[in-house]
């Protein structure tokens, strides 16, 4: 067990004092009232496992002293050694929260995400599980307490979805949902099916951060807009409003298009949050690149390509292949119940390959 140095936890005490005073000082503009308010929120935490890390350190170091003073009582250096296993146990429970604690963070962690769910290979059951996907997220984000509005749709001829894209809005939506970015294969009897034969079909999940305006800044000069008619279900509104946005970002050449809503205005936002999310995801994406070796650390590249997960209807079987994990719980993964089982060992493991990587395993 390597300790901690002792300079870089006292500066974290220090900068959660710092900010804690200027806080408790009512002073300062609402910006970084705000701004402070969210680093004490993830300052809180840290300083808890320092503390509890300290205590524990002390308690070891109280009995290591007891029991090595000649001129102590014998029955109480005797109780000592026998409380020092539980001690020792206790500064390695505390030294593990804190080197979670102190791991590099992702700056989107806590960002609300862009979800795009399209069909892949399989035709009508691909569209079907694409639909099944999403209302699996839509749940899981229910029991989160998240918000999800659907930004743009394209239904499947017999249900579910060609293509369904959504803002999942809530604090630390994207740490939750960044790993079912992939590819996600099904196996299963489709209704359709009279031979009882198992089909393979599959869709792809992109999960992007939520850029805010500070985030990406977007040039006017950059954009092309055009507007039309919204297509689809909609009635005499459809053939009489000019609401759907579409955006092209000319310097990139990606093109985000959005008709949900009845009002232009309101489409057009959605657009821009579409755009700067995926301009955000493509910035990230290119540093990562640059940056190989570390993203050779991590659980699944997030490649929209890797087939990352199965399944199988027949056997109740649901395989995270990146981290070999198996559960026979499919029914409660597709309710979004049992998916945090999932999201958990991926964290896990994201965790291991980044504390091998920093040295500290």
């Amino acid at each position: 067990m390597i300790p901690f140095p002792p300079e870089r936890l006292d500066a974290i005490l220090a900068r959660h004092d710092l900010v804690t005073a200027q806080l408790a000082s009512g002073e300062g503009e609402a910006g970084l009232v705000v701004q402070l308010s969210r680093e004490l929120s993830d300052l809180d935490p840290v300083v808890a496992a320092i503390r509890s890390y300290r205590a524990a350190l002390a308690d070891l170091a109280g009995i290591a002293a007891m029991i090595d003073e000649p001129g102590s009582d014998a029955e109480m250096r005797a109780l000592a050694a026998e409380e020092k296993p539980g001690a020792e146990a206790a500064l390695e429970d505390a030294h593990r929260a804190l080197q979670l604690m102190l791991l590099p963070k992702d700056a989107a962690d806590e960002k609300s995400a862009i979800l795009e769910v399209r069909a892949g290979t399989g035709g009508d059951e691909a569209a079907l599980f694409a639909g099944d996907l999403f209302r699996m997220y839509a749940k899981y984000a229910d029991s989160k307490g998240w918000r999800v509005e659907v930004i743009s749709e394209s239904e499947g001829t017999v249900g579910g979805f060609r293509e369904v894209v959504a803002e999942v809005k809530g604090r630390g939506v994207f740490a939750r949902l960044k790993y079912e970015s992939g590819a996600h294969r099904v196996q299963r009897v489709p209704d359709t099916e009279t031979q009882g034969r198992i089909h393979t079909s599959a869709a792809t999940v992109a999960v992007l951060p939520e850029a805010e305006e500070v985030d990406i800044v977007v040039s006017d000069a950059d954009l092309k807009i055009d507007t039309m008619r919204a297509q689809g279900a909609g009635g005499q509104h459809v053939n009489k409003t000019e609401s759907a946005i579409r955006i092209t970002h000319l310097p990139s050449g990606i093109v985000v298009f959005v008709q949900e809503e009845r009002s232009q205005h309101k489409n057009r936002a959605r657009a821009m949050a579409l755009l700067r999310a995926r301009l955000y995801d493509a910035e990230r994406t290119a540093k990562d690149s640059a940056r190989a070796a570390d993203r050779r650390a991590q659980v699944g590249s997030g490649d929209r390509s890797e087939r990352i997960r199965t399944y199988n209807f027949p056997q109740g079987r649901v395989t995270d292949h990146r981290i070999n994990l198996t559960l026979y719980k499919l029914e409660e993964v597709m309710a979004g119940a049992a998916l945090d089982e999932v999201v958990d060992a991926l964290i896990a493991e994201h965790q291991a390959e980044l504390l091998a990587a920093e040295g500290m395993a």
